[in-house]
Formats: C-alpha cells, structure tokens, sequence
C-alpha cells in the first residue's frame, strides 16, 4: 500500500515484475496508516494477511508461527510483545494504559479480547475480516495507528484469536512520529469514555483533531 509517496515505490516494484507482488497507490485525500492497512486487507486476494512494521520492531521470524496457528484454525493471530521497554518507559507506560482501557471497552461490548490489543503485528483470515472492514470502514479511525482496535471492535463476537510471543525489538531505521495528534485519534476508537479523555488530553496538550 502506498500513500502516494515519493521514494520511487511503484517504479520499484513494477520493475519486478512479480505476478504474485501488487501495489496500491491510494486516494491522497485518505491518508492514513490504518486507512492503508484497512484497504490493504479489504482488497486481499489471498487467504491470509499480515500487517507488520518495516523497521524490524517486528521480526520477520516471527510469521511462520503466526502462519502456522492461521492454518490450525485461527481467524486472526496477534503478535503479542514480550518486552515493551523496547518502546523506552513513556510510550511503554502509554501502551499499557491503553491496553488497560482498550480491554475494559472490548469486555463492556463482549467483544474477543486479546493479550495485545494495540499490536501493530497480526495477520487474519481475509474471507472473515475483509467484510468486517467494507461494512465499517466510514466508522473506523482511520487517521491513528491502532488498525487492530477498530477491527477487534467491530469483529463479531466469539472470534477465535491465537497469540503468539515476540520480542519486541528495536528500531533499525526511521524514527517514531508519535504524537500528541495520534494519541487524540486512539482515544477516539473508545467510545464515550474514550471520547472524554480526548478532550481532557487534548486540552492539557493544547492539540485539536
């Protein structure tokens, strides 16, 4: 998926010319990590998906277990972070309190929970969580980070999730672009609750959506 960028991707992967490699150069005026991993998976032509990060925060090691658990039956399989502190103590703190809060929303609506609601590593079964996206995508945040939240909470009840352990590493390239904005947006897929503490941190931090 690409957000229009400018690093020459589409040229790229063209030059391939791999049957089995397609890239999606999206609409500008949806930008947006989750828009993309939303699209992604709703235009999958496979069986499976997997929705992981570029920077080896998630090893590549990793996928053939998650593989594995998807053909045992599984709908969807989260990576689920061994050691957080990898992410330094504030955004480890964050991530916590998140996930905290995200559970109590998803258990209030007797939603499938999981270890790691907030993990940017997880793959699915397309055929069950495409519809899910096409059906809801006017309604998902699509502008934040936590593409898994949004599809936890409108996922059907009884959902058979497998999870499997990582080590969460540390960045190899890039730089983080967490930002107040983005924490504004997480807070937003949380319903009533999640929607007051966005004001109240927004206010505190002086930023508006």
């Amino acid at each position: 998926m690409d957000d229009n960028s400018k690093d020459r991707s589409k040229e790229l992967i063209e030059a391939l010319g791999d049957p089995k490699v397609r890239i999606v150069v999206r609409d500008p005026q949806d930008r947006g990590l989750s828009a993309s991993i939303f699209q992604g998976i709703a235009e999958c032509k496979t069986d499976y998906f997997m929705v992981m990060d570029c920077d080896f925060q998630h090893p590549p090691s990793v996928l053939g277990p998650m593989y594995k658990e998807m053909e045992n039956g599984a709908d969807m399989v989260i990576g689920n972070r061994e050691d957080r502190f990898a992410l330094g103590f504030i955004r480890w703190l964050g991530s916590w309190v998140f996930t905290i809060f995200a559970n109590l929303y998803l258990f209030w609506h007797r939603k499938t929970l999981s270890k790691d609601c907030m993990s940017g590593l997880f793959g699915g079964r397309a055929e069950i969580i495409s519809p899910i996206i096409r059906e809801n995508y006017n309604q998902m945040e699509r502008q934040g980070w936590k593409a898994l939240l949004d599809i936890l909470k409108f996922g059907p009840k009884g959902m058979k999730i497998a999870n499997v352990k990582y080590k969460f590493g540390k960045r190899a390239e890039g730089e983080s672009k967490m930002n107040p904005k983005i924490v504004l947006h997480t807070f937003n897929q949380l319903g009533f609750w999640g929607r007051f503490c966005m004001k109240v941190y927004g206010g505190l931090k002086g930023t508006k959506l």
